[in-house]
């Protein structure tokens, strides 16, 4: 059997999926989801994450956190998290450019949520020699000042699709068409949660709602509010979702969504306001929405550049100077990609996010 096999029993018994149910199922299956089969990351998978294409965005990422935490008097024991670590990779490079930063590994413990064994495995391998925990939810984390990264971690949560008709929205669903899987809509319903989106929608837009983030985020804010700490999100998307934002990666090219369930990576773009709105419920502050490429230049990546370049010559100079190209520019990852710091209303923003 495979997950098309499964899907479409549960849709000819049960009826169409949303699509938010539908990303879970080809995510997270425990015998057929992408993540938990495989690892995704690299040129041998679907797709690259920025800890991949540079050594640079883990330092800068981490030694922006550690600054946080300098600037919030070094309060020791803290928790150093990250959500969806990947391979590791990130964690392993914030790691090794803090360890300069006096007091910073002696009072860190870290905290790693992950739902796939598979990535598990190849974090356990990044961090070999670091005392490191893993946990499922955000939930388990321990109640103390808090440093967390989540990047390209909300995009890969399940997003439900609704497209307005007069003041009601009919929900996209996941169902069969001559017996393949396709797509249809649900019977126009009032949501509550999408009355603010009438303001500023038509007939027939579409918008989506991911429900899963929002807990997720309340928890990391609630944390730093009541102890302290920062948390930096990173990821692609906007102030507002609108349109149909659901891509399939396969071998870093787009393919259809539908086509072979589990073998794709599936994401939608962050609603970075409904973020927000989830870190105000817990009393937490927010920075501004800032592009990835403005972050890191305030943090000093050219600077990191250019000492990286010095060193190297050749096709590793070439790749180096197109690493930070593609984290930065424009015209690549540098404004797709968004940075939203949160802290203490007491403290400042995470440096690299000033107003």
């Amino acid at each position: 059997m495979s997950l098309t096999d499964h899907l479409i029993q549960r849709i000819t018994a049960d009826g169409p999926l949303s699509l938010a149910d539908y990303m879970g199922l080809c995510l997270l299956h425990p015998q057929f989801g992408y993540y938990t089969t495989r690892d995704p990351f690299g040129t041998g998978g679907d797709f690259t994450t920025a800890p991949e294409i540079s050594q640079m965005f883990g330092e800068l990422v981490g030694l922006s956190l550690a600054q946080s935490w300098l600037d919030q008097g070094a309060p020791a024991p803290f928790t150093l998290a990250e959500l969806g670590p990947g391979r590791g990779t990130l964690m392993a490079d914030l790691l090794r450019a803090t360890k300069a930063v006096p007091g910073f590994h002696a009072a860190l413990k870290i905290h790693m949520i992950e739902a796939s064994p598979t990535l598990r495995r190849a974090q356990e391998r990044a961090l070999a020699g670091y005392d490191a925990v893993w946990h499922d939810t955000v939930a388990a984390l321990p109640n103390q000042p808090l440093f967390l990264i989540a990047n390209e971690f909300f995009d890969a949560l399940p997003v439900r699709q609704f497209q307005r008709v007069g003041a009601a929205w009919a929900e996209r669903r996941v169902g069969l068409h001559d017996g393949t899987l396709a797509f249809g809509l649900g019977q126009a319903l009032p949501q509550a949660a999408l009355a603010h989106r009438l303001e500023d929608t038509e007939e027939g837009d579409l918008v989506e709602l991911c429900e899963p983030a929002l807990p997720i985020l309340n928890h990391v804010a609630q944390r730093i509010a009541d102890h302290g700490g920062a948390a930096l999100v990173v990821d692609y998307g906007d102030w507002r979702s609108l349109g149909d934002t659901l891509q399939a990666l396969r071998a870093h090219a787009s393919c259809d969504p539908l086509l072979d369930p589990g073998t794709a990576d599936l994401t939608c773009h962050v609603d970075f306001e409904a973020l927000t709105q989830a870190a105000s419920a817990a009393g937490c502050a927010f920075s501004r929405i800032t592009p990835q490429g403005v972050f890191l230049e305030r943090l000093g990546i050219t600077e990191r550049a250019r000492a990286l370049a010095a060193r190297l010559d050749g096709a590793a100079h070439e790749n180096l100077i197109a690493a930070h190209r593609r984290l930065t520019h424009p015209d690549e990852m540098g404004t797709l990609f968004k940075v939203m710091g949160l802290y203490p209303n007491c403290a400042t923003p995470p440096p690299g996010l000033e107003a």
